[in-house]
């Protein structure tokens, strides 16, 4: 009986350099993937809410006694936003006290904040339109998700304050 030997390798054969390359090539994937998440992430939220965090944990306390103050007097504050146009639109709030009188004499300052862009808050300024209702302008204001920032001051001091979250769409 005779033999054949042959000198040909398996082409199926794995080699320790196909190993390296396979895994070199597969983190690689990883870890570009998770480097572009990462800067998506870091660049769509910085993770910055206040500037100064002793400061704000400074004036806490004045913010409680502030939202006490503010129970105590049972205003009832409403809202309603509604579009004019494809970008502008109108804010109206009706003011009224504990007893359902229109407050009269008070300043009102909004602002609607976008959750995730800083840069695009929109400030609006009130007009009295009577009975307690006062009207604001709002213009270019793109659809989604805002934070409605409301503050109405009575002789130069603030007494009612909230903070709701609106949809704002066509």
């Amino acid at each position: 009986m005779t033999m054949v030997q042959s000198n040909m390798k398996d082409p199926k054969a794995i080699s320790g350099k196909t190993v390296l390359a396979w895994l070199l090539g597969f983190f690689g994937v990883v870890f570009t993937a998770n480097a572009i998440f990462i800067y998506l992430a870091l660049g769509s939220f910085p993770g910055v809410v206040v500037e100064s965090s002793y400061e704000a944990g400074q004036a806490y306390n004045e913010e409680i006694a502030a939202a006490k103050a503010q129970a105590e007097l049972n205003w009832q504050v409403s809202s309603e936003f509604t579009r004019t146009s494809d970008q502008d639109g109108k804010l109206v709030v009706t003011a009224k006290d504990a007893q359902g009188t229109p407050l009269y004499g008070v300043a009102l300052h909004a602002l609607m904040r976008n959750p995730v862009h800083d840069d695009t808050d929109v400030k609006i300024d009130f007009t009295a339109d009577g009975g307690g209702r006062y009207v604001g302008t709002v213009e270019n204001l793109a659809d989604g998700n805002w934070t409605l920032i409301l503050e109405i001051e009575q002789d130069g001091e603030r007494k009612f304050r909230s903070e709701n979250r609106i949809f704002v769409n066509n």
